[in-house]
């Protein structure tokens, strides 16, 4: 049977995109294993201020195939770099509500060190390497798009660069 064309799954790797809202338990269910002592779960969630700026919302944009493909590589990289038994990576896309889920990424090991390092790689590789951008929606504000990543400041897209600096889904 196909998979889905938002997900993949390979050699105890689970990546999928969704604009559906996330559960971590599902996420946990992924890489749930009777080898592995230690299960690491991290949810990243909208929260409601950034930069002393009160947020209403974050929309997130991907280019799929290529995002899928990315997520895959990196997984893939640290489930053998740490031993894993498994590793899932979810992004969600849309909009994604102050207190809602937009990431979860779950690890598991049969040794609690191993998952946590993990976990954190897993996550500081998808910020940096995923093609996902976020549209940040600020109270009273024009959103701005910038690069999924911490602490960088959005900047304005003009309609004339919107295509190449935040791509939606491929036709």
């Amino acid at each position: 049977m196909d998979q889905p064309a938002d997900e993949a799954v390979e050699d105890g790797c689970f990546v999928a995109l969704t604009t559906d809202s996330l559960n971590a338990q599902d996420v946990i269910n992924k890489v749930r294993s009777p080898e592995a002592g230690a299960i690491v779960l991290f949810a990243g969630t909208t929260r409601d201020n950034f930069g002393g700026k009160p947020v209403k919302e974050l929309q997130y944009s991907a280019y799929g195939k290529l995002a899928l493909r990315t997520m895959m590589a990196i997984s893939k990289t640290i489930r053998e770099k740490h031993s894993l038994k498994g590793i899932a990576m979810v992004h969600r896309l849309g909009v994604v509500p102050i207190g809602e889920e937009s990431i979860l990424i779950a690890v598991s090991a049969p040794h609690r060190q191993a998952a946590w390092r993990a976990g954190e790689e897993a996550l500081e590789e998808c910020k940096s390497r995923v093609e996902v951008w976020k549209r940040e929606e600020f109270e009273g504000e024009e959103g701005v798009w910038r690069a999924n990543r911490d602490g960088l400041k959005g900047v304005k897209v003009t309609d004339s660069v919107a295509e190449t600096a935040a791509p939606n889904e491929e036709p």
